[in-house]
């Protein structure tokens, strides 16, 4: 917890009870590194933790402008978040399972630096999006078929 309560303060947050154990979930997110607001208070009530979903919705856009996580809105406008990282990553969005994987490609990086300096600009950030469907799936081939 003094981890939790250390990057708290550094981002000029105060320490609550409810910062805190929402600093910890998404901490702890292994496997899934994005949550939307609905998972992390479901990991709250499954936790017995008493905080409610509008408490959540307002820390996690307070850690937002601290800088402690990114939103990031994929397919339809659903907001999910994950914690800031130094290092930076692309996402590909299965369009079947809503799975997010991260990835990072040099060639594309180098690619994007490379067709921003062609026109003229210095690429200052950016964020690629996938929205890919596993090979062979069911909704792959029947846009194959309307496409003949």
């Amino acid at each position: 917890m003094a981890d939790q309560n250390h990057e708290l303060r550094k981002a000029g947050l105060k320490v609550t009870l409810p910062r805190v154990k929402i600093l910890q979930i998404l901490e702890n997110a292994s496997e899934k590194h994005h949550l939307s607001a609905e998972d992390v208070y479901k990991t709250l009530l499954d936790t017995g933790e008493d905080v409610g979903l509008a408490t959540v919705y307002r820390v996690l856009t307070q850690f937002e402008s601290a800088g402690l996580v990114i939103r990031h809105n994929f397919d339809g406008g659903h907001a999910v978040f994950e914690l800031s990282q130094e290092e930076h990553h692309d996402h590909m969005v299965c369009l079947e399972s809503g799975e997010i994987v991260e990835f990072f490609d040099e060639t594309i990086e180098r690619r994007q630096q490379e067709i921003a300096e062609e026109h003229g600009y210095e690429l200052v950030d950016h964020a690629l999006v996938l929205y890919v469907r596993p090979r062979g799936s069911r909704a792959t081939r029947q846009e194959g078929i309307q496409k003949k």
